[in-house]
């Protein structure tokens, strides 16, 4: 089983991130390799259950299902259902910590999923960085911070 565990500081108070990344649905509006998003079946974005589809901006296709969602914990987590990354099993959450030294957020992402033997370093690093981090540093920028 691979882990990758990424973590960031947002300055911006963590409600305000929470309502940014908060709706299941709305990864385009904020992480720069989504490029289109459905919730199936019409269910609302908050449905524990409910299963996104999104393009990626190279063309990919990934299914995934919400499977946890903690307004008071300002996390959720969700389960890859189908993608072309060569990965089973993945369960992947993010969470919000708020910073009370500056009105900041903690955020975390993590996930842990199986791979081919031989491509475990390959696959944590593209999506350690690739994703998680790369949301984090557009998460930076919304809120008028570097990344």
């Amino acid at each position: 089983m691979v882990k990758v565990f990424v973590t960031s500081v947002i300055d911006a108070p963590a409600s305000a991130v929470w309502g940014v990344v908060r709706g299941f649905n709305e990864m385009p509006d904020w992480h720069p390799l989504i490029a289109r998003s459905r919730i199936e079946q019409g269910r609302p974005q908050d449905q524990i259950g409910c299963v996104r589809d999104f393009e990626l901006t190279d063309g990919g296709r990934i299914r995934e299902q919400l499977l946890s969602l903690s307004e008071f914990d300002y996390s959720f987590s969700y389960c890859i259902l189908e993608s072309p990354m060569p990965v089973s099993h993945y369960v992947a959450a993010l969470r919000l910590i708020p910073v009370t030294d500056g009105d900041r957020t903690f955020a975390e992402w993590t996930a842990e999923f199986d791979t081919e033997p031989g491509q475990e370093q390959e696959m944590a690093q593209m999506i350690g960085q690739d994703v998680f981090q790369a949301g984090f540093d557009a998460l930076k920028a919304h809120f008028g911070g570097r990344a």
